[in-house]
C-alpha cells in the first residue's frame, strides 16, 4: 500500500503541473533559458560520453554545477551526498577509506582487496579505491551521479552507479581563482587555480588546494585533538588544440593526507569494562556523543596520491570521433591504530602499508550521424597491482588483562600462569609457555598480493525511429583475472594451543570430573547450581552423605573417562573464543590456488519518447556486472567445502574455521521508467525503479578484519523525484526526494552484530538474514535548497543558499544490536558578489549540530561492547573568493 500511495501521490503531483508548465513552456525562449543559470535545460551532461542537455539524457542523474558546490561548501565527495539524495557516503577506520552507496547498494570500506559496485571516474580516469577519490580537488566544473547500472557505458564496475567529477579545461583565455576560509576548529582551507594560453595552440591550467583543521574530538588520555584535517594537493594540465578536430589534453597531480582519524567511540560497554577500569585503562562509556575518547597511541594516516592521464580526441570525419584516455595512478598508504580504542595498552599497534598501482586504457569511436542511427564503441583496459603488509600485536596490559578474561570464563578455576605451566607440562617441556600466552609484542604479521587485470569491450546503439521517438541497445563484455596470495604469520601462542590434542587429555579428564562432581554434589544438595569447593569437601566429609559422595565421585570420573578425547565435551571449548589470533592457513595451497576468473554480457535496452520539446520519456532494462572481490584481511579463510577438502588432506593449521577467501561476481539488473521535463520557470525528473543485485558482495567491518561474503540476492524498490522551480530570476527552489524499500530476497549465511556468544561478548555471527531489511538503507531521503540572489545595487549582489538534507531512521547494522541512525543536516550560506569577481561569504554546515552514528562493530576483544564512529559537529566560517 505504501509504494501504492507514494506512486499515486508522485503521478498526481506532475499531472497537476505538467498543464501549467506546458503553458509557460509556450512563452520560453532561448535568451531566457541562458540568462537562468539553475535552468536544467543549459546542463550539459558528459558522463553518458556524450555532451548532451540533462532534459535529453534518458538516464537516472543528477547534475551538481560548480556553483552549487560553492555556494553549499561542498569540500569532498562526502559533502557531495547533501544534495544527491540517493547517495550516501561514509568515511570509515582511515582518512583513506570513503564508502559509497547509491540506491541502497555499495561496499568497499577499508578492505583492499573489494573494488566498489560504485565506480569513480575524474575526468574519464577510473579511480579504483577510496584512497584515490577523495582529494580536494581545485577547480571543480560539475558532479554527475548516474544511478543504476552503467556497464554499457563504462567498462569498469559499473553495478550500482556512476559518480563522474569533471574538473574544468584548460582555457585560451587567461583567467583564475583564489578562494580562502577560515572556520572553526582553527579551520583553514585555501584553493587557486589559473589557467591560459602558451601559445595560440597550447593552454595550461595549474591548480593547487591547502585544507587544515583542528581535530573536532579530544583525546583526554594523550592530551591532543584528534580527527583533524592537514591535506593538500597540486594539479596541472596541458591542452595542445592545433585545430577543432584534434585535442591531446595531459593531466598530472599529487595531493597528501598527514590525518589522526578516525576517532571511535563506546556505544555500548560491555562487562569487559570493568576490566579494563582495573587495568587502569578508560574509555568514555557508552556516551558517543561526548566527542572525548581515551587512546594510548594516536591514530595515524599518512597517504600519498598521485597519477597522471592523456586525452586524446580526434575527429575521424564530421561524424566520426576517436577518444583515447591513458591512465597510471599511484596510491600509497601507512596508517596505525589503537584498535581496541581505550587507553588501556591492550592491542599495541594496528598498522597497515599499502601501495596500490593502476594503468588504465579506454579507445572509444562515437559517431555523429545526420542520419536515424547512431553508435559509441569502445573498449576498457585495467591493470592493478596490490600490495599490502598489516601488522597487529598485543600491547602490555593484554596479558593481564587476558588472564581476567580466563579467570571469568572458567568461574575462576583457570588462569594464564596455570594453563602454561600446565600445557608446558603436558607437552614434556615444564617451562615452554611460561610468560607465553598473550605476551606483549605478540600477534599477526601479515602480507597480501593481489593482481588484477581485466578487459571490456562495450558499445551502445541509437536507432530514432521517429524525431520524437529514440531505441537504445547497448552491450558490455568483460572478462576480469584475478590472482592474490598471502604470507601471514601468527606468534600469538594461545592461539596455536589444540584444546583438542591427545597430550591434554589427562588435563581435560581433570576438568570434567571436577566439573562433573561439583554439578552432581549441588544436585544432591537441591542448590540449583553447582557446588562450590568447600560445598563438597563438607559433603565428602559428612558420615551421612558420604556413602552418596563416592557414588557420584564414581559417576564424575567415568563420566571424564568417557568424554575425555570427545571434542563436544572439551571443558577447555569456552576458552578458544580467547585464541584471537590464531594460525593463519595461507594461500596458494594444494587446495586453494589463490585465482579468480570471471567473464560476462550485460546489456541495455532502452526507449526514449520526448512527447513535448519540454517532456521525455523513457523505458530501460538493464544490467550490470562487477567480477570477484578478494578478502584481504585476517578474516579470510578458506570456505566450508574447501576447508573439509583441506582436513581430508590433513593440511589445517590449528583451530582453522571456515569463512571466505573472495567474494563471488555481483549480477545486477534494473526496470526503471522515468520522466524529465524542463520548462521555463520549473524542471523536474522522476524515475520508479526495481533493482536486484544477484551475488552481492556483502563486506562487515569486524573491529580488526572485514566478513566478506555474497548475498544470494538482494532486492531495492524505488521511487526518485527531484524538482527546482525559479518562480523569480532571484529565486530557485530544489527538492529531492528518494524512496527505498530493500530487502534481501536470499542470505541465507549473512553476517550479523549478534545476541551474546560463547564467551559472552557480541560479534559477527552467521545469521540468515533472508527476507529482512538490509541495515544502513533510510526509507526515505529527502534534500531541499534555496538559493536568493538579489543585486543591492551596480555591481554588488546578495547571494543566500540553505539546503538541508534528511534521512529517515534507520537500522545501521544487522543482528540483535538495534541502534538506530536519523540524519538531519542543515547548511547555510549568505554571500556578497562583487562585479570584480570578489565574492565574500559567511557559511554554516550542519548548523542545528545534529548527532548520529555513521556504522557501529563489535569492539575489538571486548565481550559484549560496541563501538561506533560518530559524526561531524557544526562547523561555520568566512570564504573569500577572488575570480578573474
Amino acid at each position: 500500500m505504501k509504494k501504492l500511495e507514494l506512486l499515486a501521490a508522485t503521478a498526481l503531483t506532475l499531472f497537476l503541473a505538467t498543464p501549467a508548465m506546458a503553458q509557460d513552456a509556450s512563452t520560453q525562449t532561448d535568451a531566457t533559458a541562458e540568462q537562468n543559470d539553475e535552468d536544467s535545460a543549459t546542463i550539459v551532461v558528459t558522463a553518458t560520453k556524450r555532451e548532451t542537455t540533462l532534459l535529453d539524457t534518458p538516464i537516472a542523474v543528477t547534475v551538481t554545477n560548480r556553483e552549487t558546490i560553492e555556494r553549499a561548501q561542498i569540500r569532498d565527495l562526502i559533502d557531495l551526498q547533501t544534495v544527491v539524495p540517493s547517495l550516501r557516503v561514509s568515511q570509515l577506520q582511515s582518512s583513506a577509506n570513503t564508502n559509497f552507496i547509491i540506491r541502497g547498494f555499495g561496499n568497499g570500506a577499508n578492505n583492499a582487496g573489494i573494488e566498489p559496485s560504485v565506480g569513480v571516474f575524474i575526468d574519464g580516469v577510473y579511480r579504483s579505491r577510496s584512497a584515490a577519490q577523495i582529494a580536494d580537488l581545485p577547480n571543480l566544473q560539475r558532479v554527475e551521479v548516474l544511478r543504476g547500472p552503467q556497464s554499457t557505458l563504462f567498462g569498469k564496475n559499473a553495478s550500482a552507479g556512476i559518480i563522474s567529477i569533471v574538473t574544468a579545461r584548460p582555457s585560451f583565455e587567461f583567467g583564475g581563482n583564489v578562494e580562502a576560509s577560515y572556520g572553526n576548529y582553527n579551520a583553514i582551507v585555501a584553493k587557486a587555480s589559473v589557467t591560459g594560453p602558451l601559445s595560440k595552440t597550447v593552454a595550461f591550467s595549474l591548480g593547487a588546494n591547502y585544507n587544515t583543521r583542528d581535530g573536532y574530538v579530544r583525546d583526554v588520555a594523550l592530551n591532543r585533538d584528534v580527527n583533524n584535517r592537514n591535506r593538500y594537493g597540486v594539479r596541472g594540465q596541458l591542452l595542445f588544440e592545433p585545430n577543432s578536430d584534434f585535442s591531446v589534453r595531459l593531466i598530472g597531480d599529487y595531493d597528501k593526507i598527514d590525518e589522526n582519524c578516525c576517532a571511535v567511540v563506546n556505544v555500548i560497554n560491555g562487562p569487559t569494562g570493568a576490566i579494563i577500569g582495573a587495568l587502569g585503562g578508560n574509555l568514555d562509556r557508552a556516551n558517543p556523543f561526548s566527542y572525548r575518547i581515551y587512546n594510548n597511541i594516536l591514530s595515524s594516516n599518512k597517504i600519498e596520491n598521485y597519477g597522471g592521464s592523456g586525452e586524446i580526441n580526434f575527429t575521424l570525419s564530421d561524424a566520426l570521433n576517436i577518444t583515447s584516455i591513458t591512465a597510471y595512478r599511484k596510491v600509497k598508504s601507512n596508517t596505525d591504530q589503537d584498535s581496541d580504542f581505550t587507553s588501556a595498552d591492550l592491542v599495541g599497534h594496528n598498522a597497515q602499508q599499502l601501495d596500490i598501482g593502476t594503468f588504465t586504457q579506454e579507445l572509444r569511436l562515437a559517431s555523429d550521424f545526420d542520419g536515424p542511427v547512431n553508435f559509441l564503441l569502445g573498449g576498457f583496459y585495467f591493470d592493478e597491482r596490490i600490495r599490502q603488509a598489516n601488522q597487529i600485536n598485543f600491547g602490555a596490559s593484554f596479558r593481564p588483562y587476558g588472564d581476567q578474561l580466563i579467570r571469568g570464563a572458567s568461574g575462576n578455576a583457570l588462569n594464564v600462569v596455570l594453563l602454561e605451566n600446565t600445557f608446558g607440562a603436558l607437552e614434556g617441556a615444564p617451562t615452554r609457555y611460561q610468560n607465553a600466552f598473550f605476551r606483549r609484542g605478540d600477534g599477526l604479521n601479515e602480507a597480501y598480493r593481489l593482481n588484477d587485470r581485466s578487459f571490456s569491450l562495450f558499445g551502445t546503439v541509437d536507432f530514432e525511429v521517429t524525431d520524437r521517438l529514440t531505441l537504445t541497445g547497448g552491450l558490455n563484455y568483460t572478462d576480469d583475472r584475478k590472482t592474490f596470495s598471502t604470507n601471514v604469520v601468527s606468534t600469538d601462542v594461545f592461539a596455536g594451543i589444540n584444546f583438542d590434542a591427545p597430550q591434554y587429555a589427562p588435563f581435560r579428564n581433570q576438568l570434567l570430573f571436577q566439573g562433573g562432581l561439583a554439578q552432581l554434589v549441588g544436585g544432591a544438595l537441591g542448590l540449583g547450581r553447582s557446588a562450590t569447593s568447600a560445598e563438597i569437601t563438607a559433603f565428602a566429609s559428612n558420615p551421612a552423605t558420604n556413602p552418596t559422595f563416592v557414588a557420584i565421585s564414581a559417576g564424575a570420573q567415568a563420566n571424564a573417562n568417557a568424554n575425555q578425547n570427545n571434542p563436544a565435551a572439551n571443558p577447555l571449548a569456552g576458552l578458544r573464543a580467547l585464541q584471537f589470533l590464531p594460525p593463519f592457513f595461507n594461500v596458494p595451497n594444494p587446495i586453494e590456488p589463490g585465482l579468480t576468473h570471471d567473464d560476462n554480457l550485460s546489456y541495455t535496452l532502452r526507449a526514449a519518447y520526448k512527447a513535448t520539446d519540454n517532456l521525455n520519456f523513457y523505458v530501460t532494462y538493464a544490467t550490470g556486472f562487477k567480477a570477484s572481490s578478494v578478502n584481504l584481511s585476517r578474516d579470510s579463510r578458506p570456505t566450508a567445502a574447501d576447508l573439509t577438502r583441506i582436513r581430508s588432506a590433513n593440511l589445517q593449521t590449528v583451530n582453522l574455521t571456515s569463512g571466505s577467501r573472495f567474494a563471488g561476481p555481483e549480477q545486477a539488473k534494473v526496470y526503471e521508467a522515468g520522466i524529465k521535463g524542463q520548462f521555463r520557470q520549473f524542471a523536474f525528473n522522476a524515475a520508479v525503479f526495481k533493482q536486484t543485485i544477484e551475488g552481492f558482495q556483502s563486506n562487515v567491518f569486524t573491529g580488526t578484519g572485514f566478513s566478506l561474503l555474497n548475498a544470494e540476492k538482494e532486492s531495492v524498490f524505488g521511487v526518485e523525484l527531484d524538482a527546482s522551480l525559479t518562480p523569480v530570476k532571484a529565486l530557485n527552489f530544489t527538492f529531492a526526494l528518494t524512496y527505498l524499500d530493500p530487502k534481501y530476497d536470499s542470505f541465507a549465511n549473512g553476517g550479523a552484530i549478534g545476541p551474546a556468544t560463547a564467551s559472552g561478548g557480541l560479534g559477527v555471527i552467521p545469521t540468515n538474514l533472508t527476507g529482512t531489511r538490509p541495515a544502513g538503507i533510510p526509507e526515505f531521503t529527502v534534500t531541499t535548497g534555496v538559493n536568493y540572489s538579489q543585486d543591492l545595487s551596480e555591481g554588488l549582489s546578495l547571494l543566500l543558499h540553505s539546503d538541508f538534507d534528511h534521512a529517515s531512521n534507520v537500522r545501521i547494522a544487522e543482528g540483535a544490536v538495534t541502534t538506530k541512525r536519523e540524519i538531519n543536516l542543515l547548511n547555510l550560506s549568505a554571500g556578497l558578489q562583487f562585479s570584480n569577481g570578489l565574492e565574500l561569504m559567511v557559511w554554516g554546515r550542519n548548523v542545528t549540530n545534529d548527532q548520529y552514528l555513521s556504522t557501529i562493530f563489535s569492539s575489538v576483544a571486548q565481550a559484549g561492547s560496541i563501538s561506533g564512529y560518530p559524526s561531524m559537529p557544526r562547523t561555520y566560517g568566512v570564504t573569500g573568493r577572488f575570480k578573474f
